[in-house]
């Protein structure tokens, strides 16, 4: 029987395996379609997902319908957000409107109420590849100011950003000594938006001054302590790429095939990465038909996967518009072993 936790351990570490793994994740309303359909709530292990993931509780969740959270939720960076039924809703009242940290007050990493749930999911998920998220750097900084003034910060304000950014390191670090302290898990996972569709949103030279070095003490406090690392950026970040497995990486996603080309990224970074991504989420899952779902998934596993180092996942997260017929098409072929 195959075992999760091995499975994805050898494809990290370019192993051959028996199938390529895989791995998702949905919006709201897909995963009411898919619970119905599957008659569980337990939908990645009826689509037979190696990994799980979690994280700690926060003031405000990822997905806050408005129906149980009202239209407006503040979390707990003091970021107002407005709340939506298919998606994780929207930034709109940073609490930082001037470029200064005089007043501000970072939430406490150690509050027992973020853990409080985290032992027996360790212990519920022990067979599976588990993976905490701790939490966002840039991103969140992007949230607290507003992504127009922090850009404009980058440029006239850079001791502020310094030291906003050192403050959300620190608060992530302190909460990955916690984590390691207290419970078993294979690896902690960061969420840090750098790219658009064409470009990177922050230029890399900037980048590299003022992120790369705090990704190097977070990745590198997780590897003292055995963790994989995962980084989730979206977009075209194809000039930080050899940072990124400098400062430790092992798994990279969602590596959006509409930004940047897989297949080149595999030969050049393949060897030194594990590629986690590469379905097209923005024209082939909405519009295309389940047969060609099928063929590229087929493609995916036999290209992307030569050699392991990689985890096939949509480019995204399969949104509303994407027919069931689909979803079930790529989860079918996923899970076909050669």
């Amino acid at each position: 029987m195959r075992k999760d936790r091995d499975w994805i351990k050898a494809t990290i570490a370019h192993e051959r395996t028996e199938a390529v793994p895989y791995n998702a994740t949905f919006c709201p309303p897909v995963i009411s379609a898919l619970q119905e359909h599957f008659g569980t709530d337990d939908i990645k292990e009826a689509l037979g997902f190696p990994i799980r993931t979690w994280w700690c509780t926060a003031a405000r969740p990822l997905y806050a319908s408005p129906a149980e959270y009202g239209e407006r939720t503040t979390d707990e960076f003091g970021v107002v957000w407005a709340n939506s039924d298919i998606d994780r809703g929207t930034p709109v009242g940073p609490p930082l409107t001037e470029a200064n940290l005089s007043g501000y007050t970072f939430p406490d990493p150690a509050a027992e109420c973020r853990f409080e749930h985290l032992d027996r999911w360790c212990r519920d998920n022990r067979e599976h590849f588990t993976i905490i998220w701790v939490g966002d750097l840039w991103e969140r900084a992007t949230f607290m100011r507003g992504m127009e003034n922090i850009l404009l910060d980058v440029a006239l304000n850079q001791r502020f950003v310094e030291e906003l950014l050192r403050g959300i390191a620190d608060y992530i670090l302190a909460t990955m000594e916690i984590l390691f302290d207290r419970f078993a898990f294979d690896g902690i996972a960061l969420s840090d938006d750098y790219g658009s569709q064409k470009a990177m949103l922050i230029s890399p030279d900037h980048w590299r001054m003022f992120i790369k070095p705090l990704l190097a003490e977070i990745y590198g406090l997780a590897g003292k302590h055995g963790r994989y690392t995962f980084h989730h950026s979206c977009g075209n970040i194809l000039p930080i790429i050899p940072d990124m497995i400098e400062v430790g990486v092992d798994i990279l996603n969602p590596i959006q095939p509409e930004a940047m080309d897989i297949y080149k990224l595999k030969r050049d970074f393949g060897a030194d990465l594990t590629l986690c991504g590469g379905l097209r989420t923005q024209d082939l899952l909405p519009t295309g038909t389940p047969q060609q779902i099928r063929d590229e998934v087929r493609k995916l596993k036999t290209e992307m996967g030569a050699g392991g180092g990689y985890i096939l996942e949509p480019g995204i997260t399969i949104q509303a518009d994407v027919p069931m017929e689909n979803t079930l098409a790529l989860f079918e072929e996923a899970g076909k072993t050669p």
